[in-house]
């Protein structure tokens, strides 16, 4: 019998991700998900993507850093832009991967990894519109330090031109999610007498480290020195 997960969206069902041939899940289909806030919560967790393109007839997987609004992600595409520039149309896969910790089980067979993953299938479009590029990429670069924007001198025109920033819609995406213990508890295994579980794998900012040129007693500014563990020298 066809579970609820398995159904075909409906289209009365907009925070539910579309089902296509490229985002269909067909192995660890349990690890699936299908609603849009676990692809938006995979997506404000990190700032860094990987986005698979052809250029000049050769597949390259390129890492570059990006911004999603909650419809669109946003991100620097220097390599990509010359290769959709001489093919319109182009497609790409832009993934983002977050890693939990390492499933160690009983056997190596059912060893694995906790992750949280999303893939973006779709057309990125180079952004040209002045306005357009400067929200693209105060949605970037406030993903990546929330409160920098306002804080630094904004891009000038000239800066604005030459920068490459693309667009790529999140009408299609696939999104896939691994959480608990090995599965190999109730097994045959669990008689060997072996240790099993969850390595966690954390990821956190270390202390802030001054630019050797900066004047002597500059202090960095509340959005950064307030994140936990960016603690600075001389900070009381």
């Amino acid at each position: 019998m066809e579970s609820a997960d398995d159904a075909v969206p409906s289209p009365a069902s907009p925070r539910r991700l579309a089902e296509t041939d490229r985002t269909r899940h067909r192995r660890l289909r349990e690890q699936g998900r299908h609603d849009r806030d676990a692809l938006d919560a995979v997506l404000s967790a990190g700032f860094v993507c990987h986005l698979g393109v052809v250029v000049d007839g050769t597949p390259l997987v390129v890492p570059t850093v990006y911004g999603a609004d909650g419809s669109t992600v946003y991100f620097h595409g220097s390599v990509a832009s010359r290769s959709l520039t001489a093919s319109p149309g182009a497609e790409v896969c832009l993934t983002v991967t977050h890693v939990d910790g390492l499933v160690l089980a009983r056997s190596v067979f059912e060893h694995g990894v906790n992750y949280r993953s999303a893939m973006v299938f779709g057309t990125p479009r180079p952004v040209t519109d002045p306005e357009e590029k400067l929200a693209g990429l105060r949605c970037l670069t406030e993903q990546a330090a929330p409160g920098q924007w306002d804080y630094a001198r904004r891009p000038s025109r000239k800066e604005l031109a030459a920068t490459a920033l693309l667009a790529l819609p999140l009408d299609e995406a696939s999104v896939k999610v691994r959480t608990g213990p090995p599965d190999d508890g109730d097994g045959p295994d669990a008689e060997l007498g072996l240790w099993a579980g969850v390595l966690p794998l954390h990821t956190s900012w270390g202390p802030l480290r001054p630019d050797p040129l900066l004047p002597a007693g500059l202090a960095p500014p509340a959005h950064l020195a307030g994140r936990p563990g960016t603690a600075w020298p001389g900070q009381r």
